[in-house]
């Protein structure tokens, strides 16, 4: 007999709401959930194969060990018995920098994800952290830690509302959305052009979005800052710029007008290759609208000027007065964000605080470039330790990184490698010991991290619809004993991290005057928490101690565990609002128009200005049926345009000589690769792309579907020295290539 249960989909940023067909202990279905508070009833692809994706029979069931060189089934006892017996006399010869830790994107789609890293790093104490957020993300975090003295406080469009929405690098049609958490963005933009808004595209593709658009511009792949900062002059120049009731909390607005002084229209037009009325056109429309937003993704991100682009969105959203304002781009309020301080100064936003060992790469956000990891492994200095040992959770950076071919053969060299991963892939495979989660269908779910980015403030949570496989461990308890044996705690209760966490949050709770528990007994407040284990009990605390929390019993109308439970589909807690200057923690306590740091990247930007690239440049790909390297091992959601093909303009196809479907050899500063040529106009003149995620062809992995149709992996032509400064985040657009047809 079937019966059917609510699940939130953790298959990307979207967060939509599910309603899976199980039979017996299977999901055999998933469509919408038409009464989820958020999502109302939108579906993907990757949420309608929910079924699919748990259970893929290549997910790994059992832990592995590596005995005599070979990667065996094990017990979860001996598997953490060689954990702590690989790790701990890593850390205590070498120090704690010489363990890296590895985090992936799919660490924020889970509960344990979210919970668990925080501590495994404060108990290690090392400063060798790497995470995709720097082949990804990291400009946004360092352009709003810069601004508003928080890495974290990224404002997001307001899409239900507003009347103006320029987008740029960004391509949510296929995407879902991203640093936007938003179900159904697709349907939102068309909600957006019905209402008689205006959308318009930058980007150097004609994706599904810019198809729907407006207005499509196709940029010169790496130039976004240089056109956000010749909108920015025209604000200042024909006096369209108004901070309304932004002014009492900004400061350096003359400065950033003396900055953008030569950042003309007509000086970056041939940069950019965009027309200077164009531009100026751009910059009037949205100083006009009656509310606009613009928003910024992996096109602008991932370039040499990334955090200057990321900077001047937001710019631009202040100037035109569309910060923090309904229809424009607001600060979200999660549910689990900590208790609201009160606004004042705060201790403001560092970088480089410390730096890699090989190339002196500043930290950013407590994190070293990704790009970093293998000479940060493979190479010798006279500074520091090599890191020797290596935790890996849920992560594939011989993929997803620069020149995997590299990182491959360092991996080989640690002395010790722990990977948290349910597949065997390109990067799990050299570990030492595997610990493979259970299937999504038998986890929680929350999302802490996207509820900080989503377009209204609600709060879901959904237990696991399943009970847990016989034999099968939670991730929570995964990541527990991982923090047990990696910090000499080998063999203690895993309960007891749990319990440490909700002791000393709430021993800090009790002391903070704004907070409402200040003064009570922490060890009270415990005794109040509810929940069937540890990640429940500190969902409850973060829920009562939040900005719509109970406060434990302060406000009976507020949140806390037991209230969300018996709301299934979720509680709506309403639009974004203005909350301003509450989120500001600069040492100002105001909006930084002009950081010291982004003010010294300018004259790299001015030189830009005179820079055109010779022969092809390389943009990436998203892939609706795809997210990263995640999916290509279920039949359902490969095939079709979710293929690892050379987009190609047809002039440029005519000139090489290449046919539709004919090999082509694509060569970069990493190494070269040859994929088959899909000759489309969708790409401009001189523009090449490919999709990032593949390349399942190496030796020794357990994806069956994958190797099948292997693709490319396009970060292995790149070999990691290029870097957006500021954030130390990959390159990965605007790249330049060469090609040939492949004998």
């Amino acid at each position: 007999m079937s019966r059917t249960a609510l699940r939130i989909c953790p298959l990307c940023e979207a967060t939509c709401g599910l309603t899976l067909t199980i039979e017996g202990t299977r999901v055999t279905g998933a469509r919408g959930d038409r009464e989820d508070v958020f999502s109302k009833g939108f579906i993907c692809p990757k949420g309608a194969s929910f079924g699919a994706v748990d259970s893929d029979p290549d997910r790994l069931r059992s832990p592995l060990v590596r005995r005599d060189g070979e990667l065996r089934e094990a017990t979860w006892e001996e598997a953490f018995d060689a954990v702590a017996a690989g790790l701990r006399p890593v850390v205590e010869g070498h120090g704690p920098n010489s363990v890296g830790v590895v985090l992936g994107n799919p660490n924020v789609h889970t509960v344990a994800g979210a919970l668990y890293p925080p501590v495994l790093l404060a108990g290690l104490r090392t400063r060798s952290l790497f995470t995709a957020s720097t082949v990804d993300q990291m400009p946004k975090h360092v352009s709003s830690g810069l601004l508003f003295g928080d890495a974290n406080a990224i404002p997001v469009p307001d899409l239900d509302r507003t009347d103006h929405l320029l987008l740029i690098g960004a391509n949510p049609l296929e995407s879902n959305g991203s640093l936007c958490t938003a179900p159904d963005f697709p349907g939102k933009l068309k909600a957006l052009k019905a209402r008689g808004g205006h959308l318009t595209v930058v980007d150097p593709r004609r994706t599904r979005t810019a198809r729907l658009a407006d207005r499509h511009l196709a940029i010169r792949p790496g130039t976004d800052a240089l056109l956000l900062a010749a909108m920015a002059h025209t604000l200042f120049e024909e006096d369209l710029a108004g901070l309304a009731h932004l002014a009492p909390h900004v400061q350096g607005l003359d400065e950033l007008r003396e900055a953008m002084r030569d950042f003309t229209p007509e000086a970056v037009a041939e940069a950019c290759d965009i027309d200077a009325p164009a531009i100026r056109t751009l910059a009037r429309e949205l100083a006009a609208a009656s509310t606009a937003a613009v928003y910024a993704r992996i096109g602008s991100c991932t370039v040499p000027h990334g955090t200057l682009a990321s900077w001047l969105v937001d710019v631009l959203n202040i100037l035109t007065g569309n910060l923090d304002r309904p229809g424009g781009a607001l600060f979200p309020q999660a549910a689990t964000d900590r208790t609201p301080r009160p606004a004042g100064p705060g201790r403001g936003f560092t970088l480089g605080r410390w730096h890699s060992r090989v190339r002196r790469l500043p930290e950013a956000k407590g994190e070293l470039p990704l790009s970093a990891l293998a000479e940060e492994i493979d190479t010798a200095t006279d500074v520091g330790e090599p890191v020797r040992a290596l935790i890996v959770v849920a992560a594939n950076p011989v993929l997803s990184a620069p020149d995997g071919d590299r990182l491959d053969k360092a991996l080989d060299s640690l002395d010790f490698m722990v990977s948290v991963d349910p597949y065997l892939n390109e990067t799990s495979r050299h570990a030492d010991v595997v610990l493979p989660p259970p299937p999504p269908s038998q986890s929680p779910h929350h999302d802490f991290a996207f509820n900080t980015l989503a377009v209204r403030n609600q709060v879901r949570y959904s237990r696991p619809a399943v009970p847990l496989e016989p034999g099968r461990m939670a991730e929570s308890e995964i990541l527990a004993r991982l923090v047990l044996a990696a910090t000499g705690m080998h063999g203690a209760d895993p309960a007891a991290v749990d319990a440490m966490v909700v002791e000393q949050t709430l021993g800090k709770a009790v002391q903070q005057e704004h907070s409402p528990v200040y003064g009570r007994d922490p060890r009270d407040l415990a005794g109040q928490l509810t929940g069937e284990n540890g990640p429940e009990r500190r969902l409850d605390m973060m829920l009562r101690l939040g900005p719509y929390g109970d406060g434990f019993g302060v406000r009976p109308d507020g949140l806390s565990l037991d209230r969300l439970l018996a709301h299934p589909h979720g509680i709506d807690l309403g639009p974004l609002r203005p909350r301003l200057p509450q989120p500001l923690k600069t040492a100002s306590g105001k909006v930084e128009l002009l950081p010291g740091p982004i003010a010294a990247e300018l004259p790299r930007l001015h030189r830009a200005l005179r820079e055109r690239p010779e022969g092809f440049v390389l943009v990436g790909r998203r892939h609706l049926r795809s997210n990263n390297s995640w999916m290509h091992n279920v039949p359902a959601l490969t095939g079709g345009s979710n293929r690892c093909t050379l987009h190609i303009h047809p002039e440029d196809a005519a000139r090489l000589g290449v046919r539709d479907g004919a090999d082509v050899r694509v060569k970069g500063a990493g190494g070269e690769v040859v994929a088959p040529a899909e000759v489309t106009d969708a790409v401009r003149p001189g523009v090449v792309s490919l999709p990032h995620g593949w390349g399942h062809d190496r030796p020794g992995t357990r994806t069956r579907h994958a190797a099948k149709d292997p693709g490319v992996n396009v970060n292995q032509l790149l070999d990691g020295s290029l870097l957006d400064p500021l954030s130390g985040n990959a390159v990965l657009n605007g790249v330049p290539v060469q090609l040939a047809a492949s004998l």
